[in-house]
């Protein structure tokens, strides 16, 4: 039985509940991750979701989300995943942390307390076919006009997060 971390609006742990479970009935808030990983010339690595995925299959989304378990670090979370769904690892640094509450279908909904981790990785992945149907490499501002036109083509928590995402990342390279 796989368990998320619950939290309060401040990020403080407040229980822990069936993965399952917590994404029924309007979702109650947890602890996630989103990890967004460019090359060196800025793009950034999608993943399709795999048909398989209890929900928001098929989609395109970021690099890798995830909830870190009971006990478990942010990073070590963030590092364990990539490397189980996309078959690599690289370093990873959290950049930001926001709120957001989606309905995924299904009768499911994120209600998720997210944390957004930045890295930079130039080869290819080996992604988990149990994980991701398809992966590519992607200038944000191109992810940014498909969605408008295609907005059904990706997951719900990608639409909500990827202006942050933008924001991001320009501010980081005037840095």
């Amino acid at each position: 039985m796989e368990e998320v971390i619950l939290v309060d609006e401040n990020d403080r742990q407040i229980g822990t509940e069936e993965k399952m479970q917590a994404h029924m009935n309007g979702g109650k808030l947890h602890r996630a991750i989103s990890i967004f990983v460019f090359n060196s010339k800025g793009e950034l690595m999608l993943q399709k979701r795999a048909m398989s995925k209890y929900h928001s299959k098929g989609l395109w989304t970021n690099t890798v989300c995830t909830h870190p378990r009971p006990g478990e670090s942010l990073e070590d979370a963030a590092h364990r995943r990539l490397k189980e769904e996309m078959g690599f690892d690289c370093p990873l640094k959290e950049v930001f942390s926001f709120i957001y509450k989606a309905d995924v279908g299904s009768g499911l909904t994120e209600n998720e307390y997210d944390h957004v981790f930045f890295g930079i990785y130039d080869k290819e992945p080996y992604p988990n076919p149990e994980e991701a149907d398809d992966w590519k490499w992607e200038k944000l501002e191109n992810i940014y006009a498909d969605m408008k036109k295609n907005p059904d083509k990706y997951t719900a928590w990608f639409k909500i997060i990827i202006e942050r995402v933008i924001q991001e990342k320009k501010r980081l390279e005037s840095d």
